[in-house]
């Protein structure tokens, strides 16, 4: 449906829902025009509207005992739960967010950890100072995306834009609550495109965040973030800060991935990601001098999932990936988030450089498993080493039966496992570790202690390509690198 403006509205279907979203979507580039005006009055009529408070309780049960040594476990199962005089208390734990009014019957978009946990969200809006209960309608973690559905008809619903036509610089207005002041408008320009918080310890699955210099602050979650013509393009979601306040440096959401987690529930009741089957890592220099590839760009295969869409695509351990879909593909990160957002059934073109050459690639995408959490560890061992001379300050052994059973490593992982590296050697600089697996010198297949040595002493190249297995505590399983060690410098 065309609008006024070339305003398109898109429906759909929404299966298990009394009624479905009316989204507003307008794709078309912002005007750029430096000179375009000195005020957002008019921009901040339009969207402060749409922006919500929300509320949310969690109701916590703490019993507390006149007797301190009532509250351990260990006494209580001598001297009863009972005894001592205990009593229960109920308290109300509240947090206060924001959100934005996508469709108007009543849907919302926020951040997921406004209202994670709560066992009750209200919902206030601002023009005529309602407040009504709301409840999840779904709710995804690994992007930090929740949408809210609260009973009401002719809402301000604001007009989403395309998260995927913003350029580093453009201007944008930050909406909300913060610390419950009331509504609030900061103002900034995007700061960075493509952003991830895993250096800050945010463990989140899918990272590409829009950072802004926009003031953004606690209560500001879940709030909007527009551009200059009024139209959402993220929803705040953290800052980078020592004192917890602003300091310039504020994460967003996209809006286009946050209206895919919300389309995604809405048609069937879940996010169903994309899945290629591949782990990939970033290249750098030294790494794509090592496979011949003559920029540092895309995302290095290290492991293809035998039987996986990749596998029967033809894609290879050692192969970049370029593109997908013609979109860049900048990184590892990027690569994760992009194969995430394919829908599950369709055809991904793969644009791929392999030995000296480009190729494509077509592979039918699967949808992406359940992952299964697994805590155990290997234990030590005290077997004695081999030593791998060539890579200076590495010991190896072989991969014995045992071993394998520890590591967790699958069957058709076969190597040297590392038993000891130097923290001066080149080998430790490239990124190798202890209970590594070598799967792969140059190239060449490593099936124990001896094949490492041997190939490291074959090599004559300024730089070694090390392909190396390793386990990942916490997830029962690994991931596969390469590592590209100097070869012209020896340690002593």
């Amino acid at each position: 449906m065309i609008l006024a403006s070339g305003l398109v509205a898109e429906r759909f279907v929404a299966r298990g829902v009394e009624t479905k979203p009316d989204i507003r979507v307008d794709r078309t580039p912002i005007d750029r025009d430096p000179h375009s005006g000195n005020s957002y009055s008019p921009v901040v009529k339009k969207v402060a509207p749409s922006v919500v408070n929300i509320y949310s309780t969690k109701i916590v049960k703490q019993r507390y005992y006149s007797n301190p040594l009532m509250a351990d476990p260990f006494f209580r199962q001598f001297f009863g739960g009972s005894s001592g005089g205990d009593r229960e208390e109920t308290s109300r734990d509240n947090w206060l967010g924001s959100g934005v009014i996508v469709s108007p019957n009543g849907y919302i978009l926020t951040a997921n950890h406004v209202v994670d946990g709560a066992d009750e969200i209200k919902v206030g809006i601002k023009d005529d100072k309602s407040i009504y209960s709301a409840k999840v309608v779904g709710s995804d973690p690994p992007t930090d995306v929740a949408i809210l559905k609260i009973e009401a008809k002719d809402l301000p619903a604001v007009t989403l834009g395309d998260s995927d036509q913003l350029e580093v610089g453009d201007v944008v207005l930050a909406v909300g609550n913060p610390f419950g002041v009331g509504q609030t408008v900061t103002k900034g320009i995007i700061s960075a495109l493509g952003r991830s918080l895993a250096d800050l310890g945010d463990s989140r699955q899918y990272q590409d965040f829009i950072q802004t210099d926009a003031p953004i602050n606690q209560g500001n979650s879940g709030g909007a973030l527009v551009d200059a013509e009024g139209r959402l393009i993220g929803i705040n979601d953290a800052i980078a800060s020592p004192s917890g306040t602003s300091a310039g440096i504020g994460f967003a959401v996209p809006v286009n991935m946050a209206r895919s987690v919300m389309e995604s529930f809405l048609k069937g009741g879940r996010v169903a990601r994309g899945f290629l089957g591949v782990e990939s890592q970033d290249i750098n220099s030294d790494l794509a001098q090592s496979f011949g590839e003559p920029n540092a760009e895309g995302a290095l295969v290290a492991y293809v999932a035998p039987g996986s869409p990749a596998a029967k695509a033809g894609l290879m351990s050692g192969d970049i990936i370029i593109s997908i879909n013609d979109k860049d593909i900048t990184g590892s990160d990027n690569l994760s988030l992009t194969i995430s957002q394919l829908q599950p059934g369709s055809e991904a073109k793969i644009k791929i450089y392999r030995t000296g050459a480009v190729k494509m690639l077509s592979a039918v995408v699967g949808e992406r498993p359940d992952e299964t959490q697994d805590n155990s560890r290997p234990s030590e061992n005290n077997a004695q080493p081999a030593k791998a001379d060539a890579l200076d300050g590495v010991e190896v052994q072989d991969l014995n039966p045992r071993l394998r059973y520890q590591l967790r490593a699958p069957d058709d992982v076969a190597g040297a496992l590392v038993t000891d590296v130097d923290r001066g050697s080149n080998s430790f600089e490239a990124g190798l570790r202890q209970a590594d697996v070598i799967t792969e010198i140059n190239h060449q297949p490593v099936k124990n202690a001896d094949d490492a040595v041997r190939l490291c002493k074959e090599a004559r190249s300024t730089r070694i390509v090390v392909k190396i297995w390793r386990h990942v505590h916490g997830t029962g399983g690994g991931m596969v690198r390469f590592l590209s060690v100097d070869n012209t410098k020896r340690t002593q």
